[in-house]
């Protein structure tokens, strides 16, 4: 018989926090696959996915608490008042139970998402978050995957603030960092590189405050022949707060101190344990992000 899975981690399995200190914030990491699931959020034989130990991890430094779920039906207003922020590592339609059969968020559970986030909570979107709730239910091999759909976008991708359009091969790339002295970018430097599936993207919303931009013409691919765009940004959604970054596929990039500490102050920021201005910067940071690659002609 199916089973919706959810694990509930909060520490008392094999990491403890001391019996008297009370967790931080207690965070929601959802990661229902509608579309492609990615090992690095894949569970096996019950156990946490390489993502979910990272966290892990890093909560046991900070005092997090999290639960991790894929069962889509839990979302109601009731159920997100229990979180501080939810993490979404997802991808496709998710009020379908899709490839991983995992029970479907309700077209009211979708709301109660926005509704949450406007009311002041947090979001955190990461790699394939914008693979998610396609504008229109987008054909992946069609053409207008790659059309700017501005305010008729999905709402999830206005409220998300970017949507995904392909990637190419994995390669070494470079990211611009924009605002180094938003919380998780004090020591990353002006620029970082390293290995990583990078996301070519599309239909950023005008109010997004880029933290870095991808050297896209520097790329190989046909996807990535477009001016440098941004990859990860934070931005205001009513009295909530919203952050996305496109990094994250590899186990390696999982482990790499820069990622973790833009993991760290991503929820720091969102929670509101931080604050940092996010003025609306896309113009100055990445004035040709709107620009989208060509689609490519089919072959003959």
């Amino acid at each position: 018989m199916f089973k919706p899975k959810t694990l509930v981690l909060a520490f008392g399995l094999g990491l403890l926090l001391p019996a008297a200190a009370d967790p931080a914030h207690k965070l929601l990491f959802f990661t229902k696959s509608s579309g492609f699931e990615h090992e690095v959020i894949s569970w096996k034989k019950g156990q946490p996915s390489h993502s979910e130990k990272i966290f892990l991890e890093l909560g046991s430094k900070h005092s997090w608490t999290f639960e991790f779920s894929k069962d889509g039906s839990k979302f109601s207003p009731e159920y997100l008042a229990g979180f501080d922020a939810v993490i979404f590592y997802t991808t496709g339609d998710l009020t379908s139970p899709g490839t991983d059969k995992q029970p479907p968020m309700t077209p009211e559970g979708k709301q109660a998402l926005f509704d949450y986030v406007k009311s002041g909570k947090g979001f955190i979107g990461i790699h394939s978050a914008s693979d998610t709730f396609h504008t229109a239910n987008e054909s992946k091999k069609g053409p207008d995957r790659y059309v700017n759909h501005g305010k008729d976008a999905d709402p999830y991708v206005c409220f998300l603030g970017g949507e995904f359009i392909i990637h190419g091969e994995q390669q070494t790339a470079t990211c611009k960092v924009v605002d180094n002295k938003f919380p998780g970018f004090e020591e990353a430097g002006d620029s970082f590189a390293f290995k990583e599936e990078w996301y070519s993207l599309k239909d950023f919303r005008s109010d997004i405050h880029a933290l870095t931009v991808i050297d896209s013409p520097a790329m190989k691919g046909s996807m990535y022949d477009r001016p440098p765009f941004p990859n990860t940004w934070a931005r205001k959604e009513g009295k909530g707060r919203i952050y996305y970054t496109a990094l994250g596929h590899r186990d390696d990039v999982w482990t790499n101190p820069t990622f973790q500490n833009m993991l760290v102050g991503a929820i720091r920021w969102t929670t509101g344990e931080v604050d940092a201005a996010v003025p609306p910067n896309l113009k100055e940071a990445a004035p040709g992000a709107m620009k989208n690659p060509k689609f490519p002609e089919p072959k003959k």
